[in-house]
């Protein structure tokens, strides 16, 4: 019996070690509060001012939101601002977003609208430190490349920003590389999803179990599943900061403000910005 505790607390100061965010050097995460974020720019996918344009990045600055975006590289190694890996969703053409140099790209339009696949470049001169960014690196695999190029864009951007990514690989570059940068692990409940459920890398990244590793500032967490344990360890034990994706409503943004200090949002005109 007396072993069998043991045992127990062993895994369990394990467990609470691998849910760890950084403790100590923090970054000062203030220059992020006071905004709503855009998830994608202020997006109608049925307007002129589709999700991840410039015309819904603009929108969202007119209006004083902070804007959250995703970013990936092309064939040519030029950050793009898109969040699907693949083009068929949002351009109605075959393959990925790798697959095609940045010019071949222009050719498709988003959701059937004027707009067009922006540069990240674009994206950083339309905003210039207006208002604050979240900034998604969308990695396939585990190539942290597009870091390392949108990085040295960002080093010379005067403005409030952060970084976050669903795949660790980013943060551990951003660890090594530039700790200075506030960065965030993006999750879910991944059990939710059948083609994912019951796979030992997702229910790592469900409880957030690289965190030893990745040393996150901040937990961006699909606000549906707020209850989640590791989510609420590392949050409120440990201390790090919540962020609450993507919230369609104000009521979900009501029902969310108990759990989360940043809210992303689309589908709906929040009253308040904060």
């Amino acid at each position: 019996m007396v072993w069998i505790r043991i045992i127990i607390g062993v895994v369990v100061c394990l467990y609470l070690v691998a849910i760890m965010p950084r403790m100590l050097k923090r970054p000062d995460v203030t220059p992020l509060f006071g905004q709503l974020y855009a998830h994608r720019g202020l997006h109608d996918n049925a307007s002129h001012a589709p999700e991840n344009s410039m015309a819904a990045f603009a929108k969202a600055v007119e209006c004083g939101y902070g804007i959250e975006l995703d970013v990936q590289l092309t064939k040519d190694q030029i950050p793009v601002v898109f969040h699907d890996f693949t083009l068929q969703r949002v351009c109605n053409q075959p393959g990925k977003v790798y697959e095609y140099t940045y010019e071949e790209l222009q050719a498709f339009p988003l959701f059937g609208s004027e707009e067009r696949i922006p540069k990240f470049s674009d994206f950083l001169k339309l905003v210039d430190g207006r208002v604050p960014l979240i900034i998604e690196y969308k990695i396939e695999w585990a190539d942290p490349k597009v870091c390392e190029i949108v990085d040295e864009m960002l080093k010379v951007y005067q403005g409030a920003y952060c970084v976050e990514s669903f795949n660790p690989c980013a943060l551990l570059w951003y660890r090594k590389h530039r700790p200075d940068v506030i960065r965030g692990q993006l999750s879910t409940n991944y059990a939710k999803d059948g083609a994912q459920k019951g796979k030992p890398l997702y229910f790592a990244l469900r409880h957030l179990l690289f965190n030893f590793a990745t040393k996150p500032d901040f937990i961006a967490y699909d606000h549906r599943f707020m209850n989640n344990l590791s989510f609420r360890l590392a949050t409120r034990l440990w201390g790090a900061l919540p962020v609450a994706w993507t919230i369609k409503s104000e009521a979900d943004l009501a029902k969310a403000r108990g759990a989360y200090r940043l809210f992303i949002f689309d589908s709906f005109v929040p009253v308040e910005k904060d």
